[in-house]
Parts: structure tokens; sequence; C-alpha cells
């Protein structure tokens, strides 16, 4: 490449980097900005599965796997299920967003995908230099995607807990899966002093995906999630399945403030910028709020570490993962509390990030008496 000064550098291709790609390639203002993506290798596997909620017409519709109306909750005391109204809770598997980004920016003249390793950053005067095993590349305004976990774990003020899951899709003998239905969360298993359940998303009445998840902090063998899986589907009947295709996966859950690492002419974006919801995991639709916010940021001329998303929901998402962390294997009666005593939608735009102070004080109130005082000495804690 002979061109070595880009107005917009993107190292990562994945979800956050290929979703500001997409925010940037529709929005005219950028149209004669040059913009370099580079990734060490052209993505077109479903090797993620992103499920969200939102309004029942998004973005992405057209490249859903499956959408549901409905849902339910289970621990061992009860089984709720309730109506999703006005949201949809929806699948997306990866492949199919690789795929369209990439063939809607290939065609834009200011656009340039580069295949290489990246193998450094380095800030040089108003610029950072990309250190690629392609050639060096600058910018004023690089977004760097790949995630360093070690300053994360190596520090004790912030609680550090793992979403981490291992998934199934199998395909049924008998019919076994309501398919307008997501199991959102079925806390009836052992808990073994942690925080798990099983996920269900159910395709049609043969094929769903069956995924066995925790919120704990160290991860386990790839057979002790394999054994959760199958003594749950015996524990319901099914024992007559194949399974087509296995996902693996760990997200970090933490307020660890990784924009502090941001600099004038570097910004890190999706989970490298902390931009994964530190209380649930979920990592795709809290980076797409967040680019709706960046793009409109990048039109003004102020440093990127300028940019801040930290707003109230980050000290309440702290104070959850405190008592989290310190009651892990009380987990479930939280969510327990949270899901009988609240209809869900209060709970979605809860972690939506848009909800009044009454309605977030009503979900305060939803917890037991002991529960909330877990909150206060967390509070109490962090405040002194």
């Amino acid at each position: 490449m002979k061109e070595t000064i880009f107005d917009f550098i993107i190292c990562g291709g994945g979800a956050s980097g290929l979703l500001l790609l997409k925010a940037l390639r529709e929005d005219s203002f950028f149209d004669h900005h040059s913009i370099l993506l580079i990734e060490k290798e052209i993505k077109n596997t479903n090797d993620r599965t992103w499920s969200f909620w939102e309004s029942p017409k998004g973005t992405f519709d057209s490249l859903l796997t499956k959408k549901w109306s409905r849902a339910g909750f289970t621990d061992a005391t009860q089984k709720l299920n309730f109506d999703l109204n006005p949201f949809h809770y929806k699948m997306l598997r990866s492949a199919g967003l690789y795929k369209s980004i990439r063939h809607q920016c290939e065609q834009a003249k200011n656009i340039t995908f580069l295949q290489a390793t990246i193998e450094n950053t380095n800030p040089i005067e108003e610029m950072t230099e990309v250190v690629t095993s392609m050639g060096n590349f600058r910018s004023k305004r690089v977004f760097n995607s790949i995630f360093d976990p070690k300053p994360m774990w190596n520090q004790d003020k912030y609680p550090v807990l793992q979403q981490h899951f291992v998934g199934w899709f199998i395909k049924t003998k008998q019919a076994a899966f309501d398919p307008e239905k997501v199991l959102f969360m079925d806390f009836d298993i052992p808990q073994r002093n942690e925080t798990r359940f099983l996920y269900i998303l159910p395709l049609d009445q043969h094929n769903a995906l069956v995924e066995y998840t925790l919120f704990s902090e160290k991860l386990l063998k790839l057979k002790e999630y394999e054994q959760g899986i199958t003594q749950y589907l015996e524990s319901k009947g099914i024992s007559d399945y194949s399974i087509i295709e296995k996902e693996q996966g760990n997200i970090p859950m933490s307020c660890y403030p990784f924009d502090q690492f941001n600099t004038q002419s570097m910004m890190y974006i999706g989970t490298a910028g902390g931009w994964t919801k530190a209380s649930t995991g979920f990592t795709f639709m809290s980076t797409n709020r967040n680019i709706k916010k960046l793009i409109p940021f990048l039109k003004s001329t102020k440093p990127l570490n300028a940019f801040k998303v930290i707003n109230r929901f980050a000290f309440y998402d702290l104070l959850f993962l405190d008592v989290l962390t310190q009651y892990n294997g009380l987990g479930s009666k939280l969510f327990s509390r949270m899901f009988s005593k609240n209809p869900p939608v209060r709970i979605f735009r809860f972690l939506d990030e848009k909800t009044t102070f009454f309605e977030e004080f009503q979900i305060m109130l939803s917890f037991s008496i002991k529960q909330k005082m877990w909150f206060v000495k967390a509070l109490l804690k962090r405040v002194f």
C-alpha cells in the first residue's frame, strides 16, 4: 500500500470494528475521509452468536436467525412466562453480519481493508502509528478493539467476574421446544456455590441453542459445561438428539476503566474499551449504542480521550458486581427477586440504561431486606 496516513484507522474487524465502520460508511459526513480497517483474517464464519432485545423493527432484522415475542424465567420455586411487548428478543449470528458489512463497505472508494497482524501501536506527535506485519500506518484517529485483559486482572479496586458458557446447537428427534418462547434463565440446576443457569433459544420445535452459563470468577473445564448441558437435557426428558454445532465464550464482567488508556489520537472500543455491559456481559447492543454517541463526537475536533460514556448506570453495575462477587452462590436469588417483582419491560429498560430514577427505585425495592443490606454495605464501602 502506497498510502500510510489515513483519517481513521480501525484495528480489528470483529463486531465493534465493523459496527463503527458501518456507521462511518452510512453517514455522508465521512464520505471524503480515508478509512483503513486492519484485521488478521477475513471473518466469514459463525464464531459468535449475539442476542439482544429491541423494538420489533430493528437495524439488523434482515440478518436475524430468529426472534421471539415471549420469554420464560425459571428457578427452583417458580416458572414465570411473560410477553416481551414492546420488545422482541433477537438472535444474530456473526457470519451474516461480517459478510453484510464487508460487502457494503468494499464498494466505497474511501475504505481500505488490510489483512495483516497488528504488532504494536505507538504515539508519534499528534498521531498514533499502527505497526503491522504489512507495514506501518498513521492516523490522528485510531480505534483499537484488541482486548488486553491483564490490567483488569492485575488490580483489586474493581471486581472482575466472567460470563462464561458452552452452547450446543442441537436437533431432537421428537418435538421438544416451544419455538415462540426463549428461556431467558433457568436457575433450577445445581449452583455449586456460583451463579449458574441454562439459556435456551429455540429455532423450531426440534432445533435449539442450549447454553450452560455462569457468572463467576473462574472458568470450568470443558467437560463440566458439557456435563451440565447433558444433565439438564436428561432432566427434561430430552435424550435422543444430535449436536449440530458447538460454541464457547468468555466475556469479562467488570467496571474497570479501560478508557483511561485512551489518548488524543487512539480510543479503545468494544470490550477493549469497557463497552461490555458490566452487570450482564452483553456487548453487541451496548457497543452499538456507544457508536451512535461516538459518530456526532467525531464530527468535532475534540481529542479522542475527551469522549466519555460513564453515567449513573455504571455505578449501579459496580454495586451489583460488588454484591454478586461477594455472594456469588446466592446470585440466582437476586435474579429471582428481580424477575418475580418487576415487569420484564422495566428490567430490559433498566439494562438498556433508559429507566427513570423512580423505575430504578422500584427495582431496588424488589429485593429482600437481606439483599438490600448487601447493596447498602457495597454502597457504603464505595463511598467511604
